[in-house]
């Protein structure tokens, strides 16, 4: 992609309204534009991030057994006055009107909707268990909508809906969600920290929050060290039991600040492993038994031939709140720094003298090169002096910058830098894009 021809409106400075690292540096990358309180406008670069964390969250999904499907924007109101919710909700949610007077809301979650869903279509237990997600945009009518995509009134929500037969087989499938959003925010470059949590208007009585630590945090968090300090439980676990894992990690203290209790952060942590620090909520997973599938008849035939309600559980993930989370962790005083694993581009080739024809056909080379290696490249074609192009890539956090300069070239070399530890090394072509290649 050269540059040239993209669509990427930086900014020197952020707007006066961007109170935290991650708004100001969204604004100033060009990734989103406000368009209301709390509703942005997905530019070319963010949408590419966008896109990527998505595509990461779907994976991980697929791999722990959930099955992907798409529910609509708008939901009807019965629906959730079946589960006694739709007047419970409070003001977040947005109540409309359509032109035959039927009453719909712009679903701020999905609970109803999955149950009616399932209620329809599963009617013996030997289709159990079942978890199927989507992702998709919802709205909340935030009070005081702030911090950028952190606390948005229009979202990008990934939310997967588990059905079993009993309390025991939905634990399980808690457990399977609990380890998946281990590996889906490890692969993102975030370790993130379960918290027993609140259960809020979802409901019943186990329910965890994903923190991501972050000195720019939006509230505040305890925990025990070495929670931040346990591997990551990878993909090839076993799927079938996975308990330890989840006692392992909820075992030892972890609290956000309105589930925090200081005599037991004491009573149960050494010292020395006291950990207070700031925090970004970027998933909570509940299991709620038959909050929903009671009210609603959302029932089975078992193996008696007995009808009996199904036991659930909704695991969410806020997918357009995670870039904000991961610029948060990861920046410095210049820019944004993107793990490889969500960077918009892998590269991006910096032209030192756009007229000058030998450093332009160094530059179109080491382009078709990298892309024929399957990396993703822009290329900085444009006319702007090396102190910009270099304050833009540094600013937008692409993990390689290969700069190509008239002076370099005649000596044979090309520089190449790698964004998260501003090392440069100075080396034939062959060899940077070797290096890149990796």
């Amino acid at each position: 992609m050269r540059l040239s021809r993209y669509f990427l409106p930086t900014l020197k400075e952020a707007p006066s309204d961007a109170q935290i690292v991650s708004h100001q540096l969204m604004l100033r990358a060009g990734l989103i534009k406000q368009e209301a309180a709390g509703i942005y406008a997905w530019l070319p670069l963010g949408l590419r991030v966008l896109n990527r964390v998505e595509q990461i969250v779907r994976e991980e999904q697929e791999r722990a057994g959930a099955v992907e499907l798409l529910m609509p924007t708008l939901q009807l109101a019965d629906l959730w006055r079946e589960s006694g919710r739709y007047d419970a909700y409070g003001p977040e949610m947005l109540r409309i009107t359509d032109r035959h007077e039927r009453e719909l809301l712009y679903g701020p979650t999905n609970e109803e909707m999955i149950t009616d869903i399932f209620r329809s279509f599963v009617k013996s237990y030997k289709a159990l268990p079942l978890n199927l997600f989507h992702i998709q945009w919802k709205f909340r009518d935030e009070r005081r909508p702030r911090f950028g995509v952190m606390r948005g009134r229009e979202f990008l929500m990934k939310d997967a809906y588990s059905f079993d037969l009993d309390e025991a087989s939905a634990r399980k499938a808690y457990n399977r969600m609990f380890v998946a959003y281990l590996n889906t925010f490890a692969r993102m470059g975030l370790k993130a920290v379960p918290m027993r949590a609140d259960t809020r208007p979802i409901g019943g009585d186990l329910s965890h929050e994903f923190i991501v630590l972050a000195e720019t945090g939006e509230s505040q968090v305890f925990c025990d060290r070495k929670l931040v300090e346990m591997p990551v439980p990878g993909a090839d676990v076993d799927w079938n039991d996975l308990q330890s894992i989840v006692d392992q990690r909820t075992a030892l203290y972890a609290a956000t600040e309105e589930m925090h209790d200081a005599a037991r952060f004491e009573s149960e942590t050494a010292e020395a492993d006291r950990l207070t620090a700031r925090g970004i909520e970027v998933g909570h997973i509940f299991y709620f038994g038959t909050k929903y599938s009671a009210p609603m008849k959302a029932r089975v035939a078992g193996p008696d031939g007995k009808e009996t309600e199904v036991h659930m559980g909704s695991y969410g993930v806020g997918v357009s709140r995670l870039l904000g989370a991961i610029i948060e962790a990861s920046h410095d005083d210049s820019g944004i720094i993107w793990p490889d694993s969500v960077a918009p581009f892998d590269v991006v080739v910096i032209n030192l003298r756009s007229n000058d024809e030998a450093v332009c056909v160094a530059c179109e080379e080491a382009v078709a090169r990298l892309q024929a290696f399957g990396k993703d490249v822009l290329y900085d074609d444009t006319d702007e002096r090396p102190g910009g192009k270099f304050a833009t890539a540094d600013l937008i956090g692409i993990p390689g910058q290969l700069t190509i300069g008239p002076k370099g070239l005649a000596e044979g070399l090309v520089e190449l830098k790698r964004r998260a530890t501003g090392e440069k090394v100075s080396v034939p072509l062959d060899e940077a894009l070797a290096r890149v290649r990796g």
